[in-house]
């Protein structure tokens, strides 16, 4: 999913204001990642207040630390980016109960977990990670509008010559 598609899903719109997003942005561009990069947001405990970004570019992963409101600051983003040999990225497990999914992955110290169409966002997320922490192309194929594959490059053709 695009930054951009985060503001919808916030649990605080405080966290996602104009000045927030401004510094969030500029952290992700400092970093190497393209406007309105595909990316996840982890809310944490308290979103209002702090939460990180997590997104992919050829380099590797981009983790960006946003505080909403600093005292005496105001909005806060700091980040790295973690070269893919670095990446811990654990096991994508997935539950199906009753005609629900639930959907567990690991990425470093950090657990995403969700269910139903979240399930099927953090999937396409994981695949995206996998591919890039192996080395593949991007994953391609069916895809739902705002996924996390939906704006992925394809891969290039061999050169003519």
């Amino acid at each position: 999913m695009r930054l951009s598609g985060w503001r919808t899903r916030a649990p605080s719109q405080d966290a996602v204001a104009p000045k927030v997003l401004a510094v969030v942005e500029g952290a992700l561009s400092a970093l190497g990642a393209e406007p309105d990069p595909d990316c996840w947001i982890a809310w944490g405990d308290d979103p209002a207040a702090r939460y990180l970004v997590l997104a992919p570019t050829p380099a590797g992963l981009i983790q960006v630390n946003v505080r909403v409101n600093a005292p005496g600051e105001g909005p806060r983003a700091g980040g790295k980016v973690i070269r893919w040999s670095r990446v811990q990225l654990g096991e994508l497990a997935v539950e199906i109960v009753g005609g629900h999914r639930l959907v567990t992955f690991q990425i470093d110290a950090n657990v995403l977990n969700g269910s139903d169409e979240v399930a099927d966002d953090i999937s396409a997320f994981a695949q995206v990670l996998m591919a890039a922490v192996d080395g593949r192309p991007l994953p391609s194929g069916p895809q739902k509008a705002g996924s996390a594959r939906s704006s992925a490059p394809k891969p290039r053709s061999p050169a003519k010559g």
